[in-house]
């Protein structure tokens, strides 16, 4: 059997980016886990609210719903084709997210719909034990990488 190997070429070296930062699972390191897309997507040229809303939200879960003390969360940032991905990988793996009707006399549980709303796609996948990452894709105009 003969078989080619091919490396990869410069131009796909650079055509995908990513990000990737621990953060602790508290109200701080959600917000610092905005702010750090904020500026990692300003370094990639791209300015984006509705990332910057999907990051927010997801970071915010993460630190509130996936929180195990002494545990830090992951955010990942990824683009790819002119797709970004944000990823949430905390570690409570049997909480999973789910979509809630608004209730008016509530002020929370809205947040995965304003992500169903901003995102392309979005959804749960599972890592090694303990961990579940929830993320969301996004299409960025005007990028080719």
């Amino acid at each position: 059997m003969n078989q080619e190997t091919v490396e990869p070429s410069a131009e796909l070296a650079e055509a995908a980016r990513t990000f990737t930062q621990l953060l602790s699972a508290t109200p701080r390191g959600a917000r610092l886990a905005r702010l750090l897309a904020v500026e990692q997507l300003r370094t990639w040229g791209i300015s984006s609210e509705a990332a910057t809303h999907v990051v927010a939200e997801l970071a915010a879960n993460a630190a509130t719903h996936g929180r195990v003390p002494g545990r830090s969360f992951r955010l990942t940032l990824s683009l790819v084709a002119g797709t970004l991905r944000i990823e949430l990988t905390d570690t409570r793996r049997e909480r999973l997210p789910q979509v809630q009707l608004p209730c008016a006399e509530r002020e929370t549980g809205r947040g995965l719909l304003l992500v169903e709303a901003l995102a392309d796609r979005w959804g749960v996948s599972w890592d090694k034990v303990p961990c579940k990452t929830v993320w969301a894709e996004i299409t960025v105009p005007g990028q080719r990488i």
